[in-house]
């Protein structure tokens, strides 16, 4: 096998491929990245029996062929001079690599027993624009269940319809949904979770806003075009909550906030809740005011934000982080707080047209007083 290409971009290549290599495997060919050369350029792939990912790299090859580089590799290639970098390996699987005055040799394994990565199919993909989709998984991520208890919550949910597409996380104390509307119906009625680890390198990879991705769903896995990038990651099973019945609607009190101004006063009250002595931030809903205060053993705090409209003295207790996670991606300016006694949850959703979201928080249980 050989092959010349520019240092950069085997760079780039070599990291997003690396974040699905295996770090520790019976299996032990996985644990290194899958090299194939062909006539259209340069394949490098990471799979760790879960998530893989394949990049295609633009290439001059001389010689096609296939190998498992070592993580020694991508150390070297790192370090090496800008520019172009020739790569050879042998009929031996000794490697030669070759940059300006610096050469190195190390040794690569034999690709014969590397696992084939999924196949989803010839489905028909969905696409939709990188940014959008960044934003669906970043505004929901975050509410993934850590519980493997039920493992269908630690995913998320995507509900593809003719005029929309939802993400939706649960885990068992609040609930996040982002919905994005394309402009040209989807074609296409889905439903499937997707865990979160895959979903986190997803995430990495969307990097130019003004390009499109798409995702093809198979049978037990999905895979996600990203540029020059696939990845493919099983699909979990089981039955996902049905969030629809359990967000309330219509509740009677409906109060409008600044976000910033209402994350920042959060933001305040937590400095003194600790992860290890957690206390409830004590909310009381005033007429044009939002009254937040908590007591933990390391101090008190109180601070006040401005809300449009009365909230009648209502009073819950909130997990003061849950509150901050919701709020700090929210993308609206302002945000509609939707509660209905001091024991039902609090329900965010947007004050513009424009934006389609639910944040959906339960309360604490506070003392009186």
């Amino acid at each position: 096998m050989r092959f010349t290409c520019e240092k950069n971009i085997l760079v780039t290549g070599l990291n997003i491929a690396g974040r699905t290599v295996a770090q520790k495997s019976s299996l032990t060919v996985i644990e290194g990245i899958l090299c194939q050369t062909t006539a259209e350029g340069l394949e490098l792939t990471g799979y760790n029996m879960e998530t893989g990912i394949t990049y295609r790299i633009d290439a001059d090859v001389s010689d096609p062929g296939r190998c498992i580089l070592p993580k020694l590799f991508g150390d070297i290639i790192r370090r090496l001079p800008e520019g172009p970098v020739t790569v050879v390996v042998d009929e031996s699987y000794k490697v030669s690599i070759r940059a300006g005055y610096a050469s190195f040799s190390i040794s690569a394994e034999n690709a014969e027993d590397y696992p084939e990565l999924p196949d989803v199919g010839s489905g028909r993909s969905v696409s939709i624009p990188q940014q959008e989709l960044k934003d669906l998984i970043s505004g929901t991520i975050f509410a993934v269940s850590e519980n493997q208890g039920r493992p269908i919550h630690t995913g998320v949910k995507f509900e593809v319809e003719e005029d929309s597409i939802s993400a939706i996380a649960v885990d068992g104390f609040r609930l996040a949904r982002r919905t994005y509307h394309p402009e040209i119906p989807t074609g296409r009625k889905l439903s499937f979770v997707v865990p979160a680890a895959g979903l986190k390198e997803v995430e990495k990879i969307l990097s130019n806003p003004d390009e499109d991705a798409a995702f093809t769903l198979g049978p037990k896995h999905i895979l996600f075009q990203i540029g020059s990038a696939t990845l493919v990651c099983r699909l979990l099973e089981g039955e996902f909550l049905d969030w629809r019945k359990v967000v309330p609607t219509n509740c009677p009190v409906k109060l409008c906030a600044h976000v910033s101004d209402l994350a920042s006063s959060i933001e305040r009250v937590g400095l003194i809740v600790s992860e290890k002595y957690k206390s409830p931030v004590r909310c009381v809903f005033s007429n044009q005011v939002l009254l937040l205060k908590t007591n933990t053993t390391i101090g008190a705090a109180e601070d006040r934000c401005a809300i449009a409209g009365d909230g009648k003295e209502l009073e819950i207790g909130f997990n003061v982080r849950y509150l901050a996670d919701a709020l700090r991606v929210i993308p609206s300016e302002e945000v509609i707080l939707e509660l209905t006694n001091g024991l039902s949850p609090i329900v965010l959703t947007p004050a513009e047209q424009k934006y389609d979201y639910s944040y959906m928080v339960l309360p604490v249980r506070i003392k009186n007083g």
